[in-house]
């Protein structure tokens, strides 16, 4: 292999939609696994000693974190298997803007409750989870095609890692610690 090649080869990986996917897949994997996290308090026992952990908590009714955690898990695989399978790729960077206006709200409720300490990663999340929806809308979408069986095949790969790297983890750390 020349040294253009080698080149091009690490180029390649700068693009935009190099970029893109990186930040689908990162985003994607830490919003359902936050959101997974929330869910889980729907059982009261954790919900009643969340708060010790996170401060919050006790200022938000407990359906209300449930919502916000189901729309984070939905959010973050909305990143990435659509366009992934590439059926109704549309959907992620509406995704992604859901994911935007989550983090948005988020920012303002930790502002009015003075938790400054907390707006900036919020912000952070939703500035990214916004160019990803502007990424994936404008700049760089990804087309619409029929579903393969490799696409298939990777789809259910990603949501076994999702599971094993994410959802258990959260489940095992949510319900075998004393907060």
């Amino acid at each position: 292999m020349n040294v253009q090649a080698v080149s091009t080869t690490r180029r390649s990986w700068f693009t935009l939609n190099g970029v893109l996917w990186t930040l689908q897949i990162l985003w994607g994997f830490f919003f359902a696994g936050s959101g997974f996290g929330k869910v889980l308090l729907y059982d009261a026992t954790l919900y009643a000693e969340a708060p010790r952990a996170v401060a919050w908590y006790a200022a938000v009714p407990q359906p209300l974190i449930v919502f916000i955690g189901v729309v984070e898990v939905l959010g973050g695989i909305g990143l990435i298997l659509p366009a992934l399978t590439r059926v109704t790729p549309k959907l992620t960077p509406l995704a992604g803007a859901g994911l935007a206006l989550t983090m948005l709200l988020a920012a303002g409720f930790h502002v009015v409750r003075g938790e400054y300490a907390l707006v900036p990663a919020t912000v952070i999340l939703g500035a990214v989870a916004a160019f990803l929806a502007a990424g994936r809308w404008n700049l760089r979408p990804v087309a619409p095609e029929p579903l393969t069986n490799r696409r298939t095949l990777t789809s259910v790969l990603v949501l076994v890692l999702m599971v094993l790297t994410t959802f258990v983890p959260t489940w095992y750390t949510m319900t075998h610690t004393q907060f």
